[in-house]
């Protein structure tokens, strides 16, 4: 029986040549797929299959399979470098009355009428979180800022907004993942927390992970990424690995508000976040 696709009766043989193209790729070191430089026939021929497509519905269907195929084949065989392991022993967070928190809504009115620092004399509203209760990636940050304080929602400025499309670029809709601080409430001037402001808030974040239990948790800016990982060591030391937090894996980048200032980051966020997305692609451990 014949496909019915734009790939037409050849479309398993082309869609098998094209992931071992793919392979060859990969094997010369290139770790992104880019169609907009060929047309379709130029990479229909790549693969062996031209002719079997118009120019129109060949690239659509072509793009789409080379996305899927690409996946696979850095999913499958694409080392990773494991980095830093938090602690086992959390005895003195879990001891915390948070800890017996039992949903994330019930975080959040909690985290509404804390009083655990000073900060929230400052505030004009806590910022919890928000997202899927059940997402399987949990994106955290340093603090709410000014556009968070006035909404209560993190991540809505213009670093907000392009989280949202990195998120994007490897199909996570933002309405699928779970975003957070490490502080429920702004540090005035937007300054840096202080260790105790962390100390304080720390449980509320870990409560939220424990309750999500997600696959994979990035972590964006050195505050995050050394309150999580329980180290000093600097977000330049802890990029490219895959840590562990408490057995979920953990990567490391830099902050949506840093890409803005330093559009030269944006290379490096795009790399880790892709690692992110492979963690997620790839199989549940049994």
């Amino acid at each position: 029986m014949q496909s019915s696709t734009a790939w037409g009766p050849c479309s398993v043989d082309a869609k098998e040549r094209l992931r071992r193209y793919l392979e060859q790729r990969r094997d010369m070191g290139e770790t992104e797929l880019l169609l907009d430089s060929m047309t379709v026939e130029d990479a229909m021929r790549a693969i062996g299959a031209i002719g079997t497509a118009s120019a129109a519905a060949g690239r659509e269907e072509l793009i789409e399979v080379a996305g899927v195929a690409w996946r696979e084949v850095l999913t499958e065989s694409a080392p990773v470098t494991p980095g830093l392991a938090t602690r086992a022993d959390s005895t003195g967070l879990f001891d915390d009355d948070i800890m017996r928190l039992d949903s994330l809504d019930a975080v959040r009115t909690a985290v509404s009428r804390c009083k655990r620092c000073g900060l929230y004399k400052t505030a004009a509203n806590a910022v919890p979180g928000e997202g899927s209760s059940t997402a399987r990636l949990v994106c955290v940050g340093e603090a709410p800022g000014a556009n968070e304080d006035e909404s209560g929602k993190p991540f809505v400025g213009a670093a907000g907004q392009l989280l949202t499309k990195i998120l994007a670029a490897v199909d996570l809709p933002r309405e699928d993942v779970f975003i957070c601080n490490v502080l429920k409430h702004r540090p005035p001037g937007n300054r840096n927390p202080l260790p105790e402001e962390v100390a304080a808030c720390s449980p509320y974040l870990v409560r939220q992970l424990e309750l999500i239990k997600p696959k994979v948790i990035i972590a964006f800016g050195t505050f995050a990424a050394q309150t999580l990982l329980d180290t000093k060591v600097t977000i330049g030391k802890l990029r490219g690995l895959v840590h562990q937090y408490h057995g979920i894996p953990l990567i490391v980048t830099y902050h949506p508000a840093a890409l803005l200032r330093n559009p030269a980051w944006k290379r490096p966020t795009w790399e880790d976040v892709k690692l992110a997305r492979r963690i997620l692609d790839s199989p549940d451990r049994a």
